[in-house]
This record gives structure tokens, sequence and C-alpha cells, in this order.
């Protein structure tokens, strides 16, 4: 079970560090005035990233519900 949170660890950051891009690189280029098409390609990838991120942590919450209750 130990690979198995490691595993999940690594997606989580990996999800975050893309988010992180998504979201940031726009707000950046807005606050320096560049104005570009691909502003609105990265907040649909953002949108995307969080619903992926919510789907994620309700599977983890489910997972470690069923180990509880076999606990």
């Amino acid at each position: 079970m130990k690979e198995v949170s490691d595993i999940l660890r690594i997606v989580g950051i990996v999800l975050l560090v893309i988010f992180v891009l998504a979201v940031g690189v726009p707000l950046v280029l807005a606050a320096a005035g560049i104005a570009l098409g691909v502003i609105g390609i990265l907040a649909a990838i953002a949108i995307a990233l969080i619903k992926i991120a919510i789907v994620v942590a309700i599977i983890y919450l489910i997972i470690v519900g069923i180990r509880a209750v076999l606990r």
C-alpha cells in the first residue's frame, strides 16, 4: 500500500505543477499586458485539471473509507 500512496503523491505533485503553470502563466501574461489566444487554452486546461483533481480526491476518499471499514 505504500507504493500506491507514493504513486498518488507523485501524481498529485505533477498535477499541481501543471495546474500552477496553467493558471500562473496566463495571469503573468495578463499582468504584463500580453493578451494571447493561448490564455483561453490554458484556462481550459486549468479547468480540466481541477475536474481531474476532484475525481482523484473522491477516489482517494473512497479508498481510505474502504480501508477504514476493513480494519
